[in-house]
């Protein structure tokens, strides 16, 4: 990976971080009601967190394609647990339409310049 994707991807890195924090306090932020959707924007929240602070460490293909999941996961979860019409609903689609749109561009980079495996030229 060249140096400009390389920044590009810490950057997208970054962004999931704050995203995954974002979710993650969501339930603070804008008075979720208690259970199933504050729960799940705590353990979203975390994951994309978690796999941020992982690519940011070390970066790999497998957690952009996780980051990707997990993304589309907030995105369809208002539907899924059925808290369609409130402002969870909001947060977790905008912020899984993010991380989503993140990771697929990152993907997309890496399938257009892969890494190299090698130190050689």
């Amino acid at each position: 990976m060249n140096s400009t994707n390389w920044t590009n991807a810490k950057l997208c890195d970054v962004a999931n971080l704050v995203l995954g924090a974002i979710l993650f306090l969501a339930p603070w932020l804008f008075k979720f009601d208690a259970g199933m959707v504050s729960t799940n924007a705590y353990m979203t929240g975390l994951a994309i967190a978690i796999l941020a602070v992982a690519a940011l460490a070390a970066y790999a293909v497998w957690e952009e394609w996780l980051n990707l999941i997990v993304g589309l996961w907030a995105l369809v979860s208002p539907w899924v647990v059925g808290f369609q019409g409130t402002t969870a609903m909001t947060v977790h689609v905008v912020i899984g339409a993010a991380v989503a749109i993140l990771a697929a561009i990152e993907i997309w980079a890496m399938s257009q310049q892969p890494p190299r495996l090698t130190t050689h030229s």
